[in-house]
């Protein structure tokens, strides 16, 4: 279970996050709200990269801070593509994250084996990553980030780019991937989202005004038959009327 008490971030005076209180359990979440909602700000704060002025984040009931290097053991993070080293192969690649992120030397190829499986890499593996399609490349930072098998799974815009096959591939990875874990999801493609999370939180001005399914979601805002509709009423004006931006 991680819980946020009442978290609040400052930025040269401004809020960037007003009192965010949040209970979630096991499932797959996104965070939908504008550009400058406070999305990023409260996914640092969650993973421990960013404190907050005021509140905290607890994860079974301790704060975060005070597991310290315990709770960095428990996150995985995917972030966009970026930061690959591209004349590694994607086992090698595996394998330096695994370094870094203390996996013992003699657990190593265990753990590699199991996260290419869990992506559908192993025939790719000992490819060099500047030959990896797009989508590829998303399925190895999503193996990076299931090294140690985290409870909390971060994934940053993960069907960037891709060609409409390869977004249903890695969407589907993640839908497989729930369970006993916490899963974020944060993507520009709302139709990504919608058939896999268990809960949409909504963020405006560095509040959450809105929290549930997606059928509850349309069901509180008459007229909306889906995600993007429901967007669309809240958030249209603020985005001038241009695609939704989840996360």
């Amino acid at each position: 279970m991680l819980v946020l008490e009442k978290i609040t971030k400052s930025y040269k005076g401004k809020k960037a996050l007003q009192e965010v209180a949040l209970e979630l359990p096991w499932g797959i979440y996104g965070l939908l709200g504008p550009n400058g909602a406070g999305k990023s700000t409260l996914m640092n704060i969650i993973t421990g990269n960013l404190a907050p002025d005021e509140g905290r984040v607890l994860w079974d009931g301790e704060d975060i801070r005070s597991l310290g290097e315990r709770f960095r053991s428990l996150i995985g993070y995917a972030p966009q593509q970026q930061g690959l080293y591209e004349t590694f192969t994607g086992r090698r690649f595996l394998a330096y994250m695994a370094a870094l992120k203390g996996i013992p030397e003699k657990k190593v190829k265990e753990e590699l084996g199991r996260v290419l499986a869990m992506v559908n890499l192993e025939d790719r593996a000992d490819r060099p990553l500047r030959t990896y399609s797009g989508g590829m490349k998303q399925r190895i930072l999503i193996a990076q980030a299931l090294l140690g098998d985290p409870r909390l799974l971060v994934l940053d815009e993960p069907t960037a780019g891709l060609d409409p096959k390869e977004r249903v591939r890695v969407r589907e990875q993640i839908k497989e991937l729930s369970g006993e874990r916490i899963i974020m999801v944060s993507t520009h493609v709302v139709s990504d989202i919608a058939p896999i999370a268990g809960d949409i939180l909504l963020i405006r001005s560095g509040s959450i005004i809105g929290r549930g399914t997606v059928d509850d979601l349309c069901r509180s805002h008459e007229g909306c038959g889906n995600l993007e509709e429901v967007y669309m009423r809240i958030f249209g004006e603020e985005e001038g009327h241009a695609a939704p931006d989840l996360l």
